[in-house]
Order: C-alpha cells, then structure tokens, then sequence
C-alpha cells in the first residue's frame, strides 16, 4: 500500500475549503509561525482547555486608553508569552503608532507592528494589527 503524500503542515484558520486539499493548509513552516503568533496574539487567557496561562488576550485591551502605559503592558504580556510559548521566536519589536505618531490616524485608531525572526530558519516576519479594520490582523511579505 502507497504512503499518501503529506500537502501541508497544518489546517489554515479559519478552516475554509480548498478544491486541491479539502481544507487550506499552511504549506511552509513561516506561515505557520506566523498563524500560531496570530493564535497566541487573540487567544484570551483561560479559553484554551487545559492550558488557561495561554495567549495575550488583545480583545481585552481594545476598550483600555490608547496611551503609552497600556501600550507597555500589552507589549510586555506579548513578549511574555511568545517567550513561554513561542520559544523558537526572537520578537525583534512592538511597535505602536498611533494619532500622537502619525496626524493622519483618528483619535480612536490603534496600529500595532510585530517584528520577528524565526531563529532555526533564520526568517523574518510581520504582523501588522489594525485595531480599527475588518481586516484586524495581516502578515507582512519580508522575503
């Protein structure tokens, strides 16, 4: 009997059907990584069984000040748990700008950078994370 070939390395969330694969994989180790940060980033503490220590909770910052010390916090909580969880990351930053940084942006109008290697492939990433967007978080191609 033939060993069937292996697509992909993961289901991609949200599941979406694919006529090639059933399901969309994630077929190369960054997107991967990247969909695991994105899970880490949006997942609330508590809501994942048998782990409640797991994930930033950033819905639970959309409602707090736009100002430098929840800033702080909420980057301080990401490191943390890309540390705990992510191991094989080395966050190169979170950077946050905001109406104070950038006059074009609305008062209310939160923009979030994550910067990131992944050290045993030696390759960079970015999530970009618009908190006032449908599209609340996207990969940055760095190639």
């Amino acid at each position: 009997m033939a060993r069937s070939r292996i697509r992909g390395l993961s289901p991609k969330l949200p599941l979406a059907l694919d006529e090639q694969d059933g399901y969309a994989l994630n077929k190369t180790y960054k997107e991967m990584v990247s969909q695991n940060l994105k899970m880490l980033i949006l997942t609330v503490p508590g809501e994942r069984m048998m782990d409640p220590l797991f994930g930033v909770g950033l819905k639970r910052y959309l409602f707090e000040m736009n100002i430098a010390s929840v800033h702080g916090a909420l980057s301080a909580k990401i490191y943390e748990q890309v540390k705990r969880y992510l191991p094989f990351l080395d966050l190169e930053g979170v950077d946050f700008y905001t109406s104070e940084t950038n006059p074009e942006l609305g008062d209310n109008y939160l923009h979030m950078v994550i910067s990131y290697r992944i050290i045993p492939l030696d390759q960079t990433g970015i999530l970009d994370v618009d908190l006032n967007s449908s599209a609340l978080i996207r990969d940055v191609d760095c190639a």
